[in-house]
């Protein structure tokens, strides 16, 4: 047994070595866990985000908001240097976790003579221009020069300003921050303001309880949470023995149904450093408390989650909907996702969860009491389902009364029973209001489960653009991209990444072998990561 476990891990480093060694493929760790876009960041106490030819187009792919501004610039020239306050100014507004209106444009820069990328470079690399290439693809001619779209869009072989058929655009007056902003609000229909703060403003957004395209946008929330909970468990020191199975548990459903791809292989990555580090029914040390914390985020979902701010789960004050939104969101998005033999032990799951980890006492309390009063076992996902959701309305409905006694009820988000009408008319068969204005509906059982299979299903991850293995290949891999062209993936960052993707394999294999030996070993799928 010794010898097998010493020989398997000796051959895992020699694959995660060889694999770090190839092409263009991340280095390292970094080939499994930065399933974000590595290198891509802002320079210190800048709003806008730093890119290269390194991270460019896998970064613009992955980014939630609608739209994108990149400027074009040389680092030497005068001009650029006088400009740059003015476009901080507006992408202060929009990008970090302050900014007035996150998830609406990200602004980037990318620096036409620049000698230097944002990767790793080895002594050996030469200290070339790296991005003249992608400057040239732009046809930058003059500086600044700044390019609006979507973001998936910036993703083709060569773009001219005014080119037919393309959803790009030159701004041709944007020279100071009025101006730059100006344009954006004409070309986005908004009133956005240098002046705008956080949390002011919000009626400029729009309401996810009107517009069902925006669920969308919640997989970055989902996202979000899902790093979140990690954080709170981890900093509050919440993994002990009588509940340490519950997390194994609930990491192996994320594993098999969480709805972000990244977030299902930093999860399976994550159990096995938690088996590195806690492989027995011992309390966990200090020191690998600390392990675990120190890249806990970043394991889970990929690299700059958590981003700090939330976008379909944002409320119009700070303490008002944020992570609890983004946690029901996920929960929801699980029980859709799931088969039906897997319907109890889910349940079981989060169940388990909620009344170990969720911090708010009376909040968990309350969950466990309804997972208390569950008599039958689950044999169906539809079942589940429909219990989740007659569950989080029986929350919302306790909510609504709290809030109303209290008059502290978000003004633009307040607690309702969902699905609203407007969401979805067929599930409504009547409906109508006690005296004290309590709803009371008679559903359509049938068509809320359909309703909720599209929303939190089909509709979450319709428009997201996964950052896996497949980012680091040059061709788009949205559900409605059109780019035009792909470029060709160098034999050595292939080689790289399926020597990647194999040590991933192996490692799971690794850890489930692992559990089998130790008897915990629960996870019955890893073929969707």
């Amino acid at each position: 047994m010794a010898a097998s476990t010493a020989a398997a891990r000796r051959l895992l480093l020699a694959l995660a070595v060889l694999a770090a060694c190839l092409g263009s493929a991340p280095h390292g760790a970094v080939a499994l866990r930065s399933l974000g876009v590595g290198g891509a960041k802002a320079a210190d106490g800048d709003a806008a985000v730093d890119l290269d030819a390194s991270n460019f187009t896998a970064f613009l792919q992955t980014s939630p908001e609608s739209f994108a501004v990149v400027e074009f610039f040389a680092h030497w020239c005068p001009a650029c240097r006088n400009y740059k306050p003015h476009y901080e100014r507006v992408a202060k507004l929009f990008n970090g976790p302050d900014a007035a209106h996150p998830g609406t444009v990200v602004m980037a820069r990318v620096d036409c003579a620049s000698k230097f990328s944002f990767s790793v470079m080895s002594e050996d690399d030469e200290a070339a221009q790296v991005n003249v290439d992608l400057c040239n693809k732009f046809s930058v001619d003059h500086y600044p020069y700044l390019v609006w779209g979507p973001p998936t869009k910036f993703n083709l072989a060569q773009w001219k300003p005014k080119q037919e058929n393309s959803e790009l655009e030159l701004i041709d007056d944007g020279r100071t921050a009025d101006r730059l902003l100006k344009w954006i609000n004409k070309k986005m229909g908004s009133s956005f303001n240098l002046d705008d703060k956080k949390y002011e403003n919000e009626s400029m957004h729009p309401k996810n309880t009107s517009d069902p395209e925006q669920i969308v946008r919640a997989i970055y929330d989902v996202e979000e949470a899902t790093s979140h909970a990690l954080q709170i468990i981890l900093e509050h020191k919440m993994i002990k023995p009588d509940t340490r199975d519950s997390l194994i548990s609930f990491l192996q459903i994320l594993v098999a149904h969480h709805p972000s791809k990244r977030c299902r292989r930093g999860s399976a990555e994550l159990l096995i450093d938690f088996d590195d580090h806690w492989h027995t029914n011992l309390s966990l040390s200090l020191e690998d408390s600390t392990t675990l914390l120190k890249g806990a985020g970043e394991k889970v979902c990929g690299n700059g989650v958590p981003r700090g701010y939330w976008i379909f789960c944002r409320g119009s004050k700070k303490e008002t909907r944020g992570f609890s939104c983004g946690l029901w969101v996920l929960l929801h998005s699980l029980t859709v996702r799931i088969g039906d033999g897997e319907s109890q032990t889910t349940f079981t799951s989060i169940c388990d969860f909620i009344h170990n980890f969720f911090i708010c006492e009376e909040c968990r309390t309350h969950f466990y009491e309804m997972c208390s009063s569950v008599s039958v076992p689950f044999k169906s996902a539809r079942d589940l389902a429909l219990w989740l959701w007659t569950a989080h309305n029986k929350v919302n409905e306790r909510l609504m009364k709290e809030e109303k006694e209290l008059d502290n009820a978000d003004p633009s988000f307040p607690k309702i029973i969902w699905p609203p009408k407007q969401l979805c008319p067929l599930c409504y068969r009547s409906s109508s209001r006690t005296a004290d204005g309590a709803m009371q509906v008679e559903w359509n059982e049938d068509e809320v489960f359909n309703f909720l299979v599209n929303y939190y299903g089909k509709m979450l991850v319709s428009s997201y653009r996964e950052t896996s293995m497949q980012s680091f290949q040059v061709a788009s891999i949205s559900d409605d991209s059109s780019a035009s062209s792909a470029a060709t993936v160098p034999i050595g960052a292939a080689l790289g990444i399926a020597l990647a993707s194999c040590t991933f394999g192996a490692l799971a294999c690794f850890w489930r072998t692992q559990q089998k030996n130790r008897k915990y070993y629960h996870l019955r799928s890893l073929k969707k990561i």
